[in-house]
């Protein structure tokens, strides 16, 4: 109970110096549609996997694995701030191939892929206050408040220009060629988040020769591997990063390609040029980690520690993983071929691309047509089915 002098000493509340924050607009989005009683009415903003019958399926290995865990598994103890190093293991060939680095590769499971940015820009602002991260844009809304909250400088350049619909390689070029030793350089692994647009082969071995002669390092953010062109190929950039530039941090979801949104599984990886090197960054990587969740969540790394190690299991996740990735692949051929304006789609990758739209345009298809996406015009293709594509194709055209 307080103590009623306490309460006497005035009537404001110390709380009362906080500002009101704005709420989040995908959020409230989320409602709004949930509220609409329109019949036909079509959500392309949330950023979820959706299949056809617009549904967020558990996975079939996810749920031999959840049967597994529940019949197997013989306690909740914790873990250590590390957590499951079977899963953390598990993940290395998929995201790394056959390259072996060794002891060079440290890391540790996270909270999410947002777990693992956090804690990367956290151990960025330890060993370099001054680095300033690159950063392409648009992307992804949420690395914004995670790397300004750890206290970093953003260095912004267009990645895409949105009404042309093209991928700006030689902004990336020139900003990298012009960046400061100690630097960093956020970038999209893969289906590339809001835009689709990613590097080619040439063009990630390109930026990777300047990021090492300029001393700059590469934070990769890699959360939607295997829903772009396929596992070995989504991860072609990281793979070719890594092997040139010799260090560097990635940051990976599993909560797209398993369907695990709500469990919040990912993992941070770091490469350093030496086992001494790897130790002290591991160090590092456990105290703050230590300092901000101490220990995290177990069920759906373990889920996927349990797909990883047992053969038939992965063999059917990377089944429904294809079939995922061949839907959302289908309906980007559908939007191209039914209207030219919308041709840019079938070339880009993953589940989100980010149409020419003003503010205005989209509260408009909000209004009349009951399509709901983001303000930014970034939509999510799975959000689509085919049945679904010619009123949304439709609506896009009575803008014009």
């Amino acid at each position: 109970m307080l103590n009623d002098a306490v309460l006497d000493r005035g009537s404001s509340s110390l709380f009362e110096a906080l500002a009101p924050q704005p709420a989040d607009a995908l959020l409230a989005l989320i409602g709004a549609f949930r509220n609409d009683p329109r019949t036909g009415k079509i959500d392309v903003g949330v950023g979820v996997y959706r299949d056809l019958e617009g549904r967020t399926p558990v996975m079939r290995a996810v749920k031999e694995a959840e049967r597994r865990l529940l019949e197997e598994q013989e306690s909740k103890g914790y873990l250590g701030p590390e957590g499951d190093a079977g899963f953390f293991e598990a993940l290395k060939p998929i995201i790394f191939g056959a390259t072996d680095h060794a002891d060079r590769l440290t890391g540790l499971q996270t909270p999410g892929g947002t777990g693992a940015l956090r804690l990367a820009a956290e151990l960025i602002a330890r060993l370099n206050p001054q680095a300033r991260i690159l950063l392409g844009e648009p992307t992804w809304p949420n690395h914004h408040p995670i790397l300004k909250a750890a206290g970093l400088e953003l260095a912004p350049y267009e990645h895409f220009d949105v009404p042309s619909q093209r991928l700006n390689f030689a902004q990336a070029l020139e900003t990298f060629n012009q960046a400061k030793r100690g630097d960093v350089a956020l970038l999209h692994g893969c289906c590339h988040n809001p835009v689709g647009a990613d590097f080619d082969a040439a063009q990630w071995q390109a930026l990777a020769v300047v990021m090492r002669d300029r001393g700059i390092l590469p934070l990769i953010d890699l959360a939607y591997q295997g829903l772009g062109r396929g596992l070995d190929e989504d991860a072609q950039g990281v793979r070719i990063v890594l092997d040139v530039v010799g260090e560097g941090l990635l940051a990976y979801s599993c909560d797209k390609n398993f369907g695990l949104y709500r469990e919040r599984v990912g993992a941070l990886y770091a490469l350093s040029r030496t086992a001494d090197t790897a130790a002290i960054v591991q160090s590092n990587l456990l105290s703050l980690a230590r300092a901000n969740w101490s220990m995290p969540p177990d069920h759906g790394a373990a889920v996927v520690r349990v797909i990883l190690t047992d053969p038939a299991l992965t063999e059917d996740w990377k089944a429904e993983l294809t079939e995922m990735r061949e839907r959302i692949r289908s309906v980007r051929d559908l939007l191209a071929a039914a209207d030219p304006a919308l041709a840019p789609l079938k070339g880009q990758q993953g589940m989100f691309s980010t149409l020419p739209l003003t503010p205005q345009q989209v509260a408009r298809l909000r209004e009349e047509r009951g399509i709901y996406m983001p303000p930014s015009g970034r939509i999510n293709i799975a959000g689509l089915t085919p049945d679904a594509v010619p009123a949304f194709v439709d609506a896009l055209a009575s803008l014009r």
